[in-house]
């Protein structure tokens, strides 16, 4: 068709004419309302970025000659951190002559990753990056999408029933009573 005649086809039906493929032979033109598709588009494309999951990388950095005591509240954080749905780098940080020991990092590290390995996996090996010891773990379960403030509340197992969902009437019957 000539571009003539789609210009005027386009005008009596009040919309536009979009080339759609330009490098088609030949070139492939569509009457639509183009404000409407831009719209259109605008709208699709927010609620693609809505759905989107933002991953959070966090970081816990750990020396290598770490109290137990210190270990255990480390390894909640990074617990805490997966429960999360939110990926873990661990740093050992090496000082001084604790460089020419990185066994001890890289044990720490296996050590971390045996006792979370129930709820994360390691997605990188522990590799030595200069004076520091990095890996990083990722959770087991991906993070949901439109989390809600109070996270599973609504949520009702088989054999509880949630009082919020229940009728009045079984209520007021045992009042009367």
């Amino acid at each position: 068709m000539r571009i003539e005649d789609a210009l005027r086809l386009a005008a009596e039906a009040d919309l536009d004419l979009v080339e759609v493929a330009a490098q088609g032979q030949p070139p492939v033109c569509k009457l639509m309302d183009y404000g409407k598709f831009k719209y259109e588009s605008a709208l699709k494309a927010r609620e693609d970025r809505k759905k989107q999951v933002n991953t959070v990388i966090k970081e816990m950095k750990l020396r290598p000659k770490i109290d137990p005591h210190d270990y255990e509240t480390k390894k909640g954080h990074i617990v805490r951190f997966l429960s999360a749905g939110d990926k873990v780098k661990v740093t050992i940080m090496f000082r001084g002559r604790e460089q020419s020991r990185p066994e001890l990092g890289f044990r720490l590290l296996q050590k971390l990753a045996d006792d979370i390995a129930d709820i994360g996996f390691v997605e990188s090996a522990p590799k030595q990056d200069g004076r520091n010891m990095i890996m990083v773990i990722g959770p087991l379960k991906k993070k949901t999408a439109g989390r809600g403030v109070h996270g599973d509340e609504g949520h009702v197992d088989e054999g509880h029933v949630d009082e919020a969902h229940t009728d009045g009437d079984e209520v007021a019957n045992e009042n009367d009573n």
